[in-house]
C-alpha cells in the first residue's frame, strides 16, 4: 500500500474511482481511431474532472484522449496511472508541453502489450486452464471455478498495482525529466516509437493482393500486376489507401465513418470487376 501513502484523501478517492472504470476499458472498442478510446475518457474523467476547472480545459483534455490506443488489459492501467499523473502536472504548469501526454501514451503500448500478452495470454491463462481442464475432466465442478480464480485473482491485483504504480512513479517520473531537460527528447522519441507502431499496424492489418493479369502478346505466361507492385515498394497499395485516409480525415475533414464505408465499397467494386 506504499503508492497510496503519499496521496492526499481526495486524490485516493479519485484514484479508486480510476481503477473501478478501467475495467470498462476494452469492452468500447469502436474501430478506427476511437478504439478503446472512450473506455479510455471514461476511465480518466475523475482526473479530468479534479485537476481541471473550467469546461475548456475539460474539453481539451477529453479531446486529447480520443486518439487509438490499445494495450493488454489489466497492465493497460500502468499508463493510465502515469497519464492522470501528467494531467494532473499540466493542470499545474501553464508551460507543460501537452503533446507529451499523447506521445507517451502511443510510445507505451506497444511494450507493455508485449509485456502483456505474453504473461496473461501466453501463461497465466494457459496455466489456469491447464489446472482447470485436469480437475474439470474428473468430472469435478470445481474445474470451472479454480480456473476462474486462478486467472482473475492475479490479473485483479496487478490491475490495482499497476495504476498506482503509475501514478506514484509518474509524479517523480516527470518532476526529474523536466529538471533534466529530457521531457523534450522523451516526446521525440515517444513520437517516433508511436509512428513506427502505427506504421507496423498498418503493414500489418491493411491488405492488398489483386489478381488482375495482362496477356503479353508472344509470351505464354500473363503478366501478374501483383507481381510488378511488389516490385516496385511492398505494400504499395495499403500504404496510399493509409495516407489517402489519413489525409481525408486531417485535411479534409471528412467523417472518419464516410471514409471507412468509402473504403467497403471500393473494396467490392474491384472484387466483383475482378481486381482483387
Amino acid at each position: 500500500m506504499k503508492y497510496t501513502q503519499n496521496l492526499s484523501p481526495d486524490e485516493r478517492k479519485m484514484m479508486r474511482s480510476v481503477f473501478w472504470r478501467s475495467w470498462t476499458m476494452n469492452a468500447s472498442r469502436t474501430g478506427a481511431t476511437q478504439y478503446h478510446a472512450l473506455g479510455v475518457i471514461y476511465t480518466l474523467l475523475p482526473v479530468i474532472n479534479k485537476f481541471y476547472k473550467t469546461k475548456e480545459d475539460r474539453a481539451e483534455a477529453i479531446v486529447r484522449h480520443t486518439t487509438w490506443f490499445n494495450a493488454t488489459m489489466h497492465i493497460n492501467n500502468f499508463i493510465m496511472g502515469l497519464v492522470a499523473s501528467m494531467e494532473k502536472k499540466n493542470s499545474e504548469d501553464p508551460d507543460f508541453d501537452t503533446s507529451s501526454i499523447t506521445a507517451v501514451k502511443a510510445s507505451l503500448m506497444g511494450p507493455l502489450s508485449g509485456i502483456g500478452d505474453s504473461f496473461f495470454w501466453g501463461i497465466l491463462r494457459v496455466v489456469a486452464a491447464g489446472i482447470g481442464i485436469s480437475l474439470a475432466s474428473t468430472g469435478s465442478p470445481l474445474g470451472a471455478i479454480v480456473f476462474l480464480l486462478l486467472y482473475n485473482i492475479p490479473a485483479f491485483i496487478i490491475h490495482y498495482y499497476a495504476l498506482y504504480g503509475g501514478y506514484s512513479v509518474g509524479a517523480n517520473f516527470i518532476e526529474r525529466m523536466y529538471e533534466s531537460g529530457g521531457m523534450k527528447i522523451l516526446t521525440k522519441v515517444s513520437s517516433i516509437l508511436g509512428l513506427m507502431m502505427m506504421g507496423s499496424m498498418t503493414a500489418s492489418n491493411v491488405k492488398f493482393q489483386t489478381i488482375l493479369q495482362v496477356s503479353v502478346k508472344g509470351s505464354k505466361e500473363a503478366m501478374k500486376i501483383q507481381t510488378y507492385l511488389d516490385q516496385l515498394f511492398i505494400g504499395i497499395v495499403p500504404l496510399a489507401v493509409t495516407l489517402v485516409s489519413f489525409w481525408l480525415i486531417r485535411n479534409k475533414k471528412v467523417n472518419v465513418n464516410w471514409v471507412m464505408l468509402g473504403i467497403m465499397v471500393l473494396g467490392i467494386i474491384l472484387g466483383m470487376c475482378g481486381i482483387c
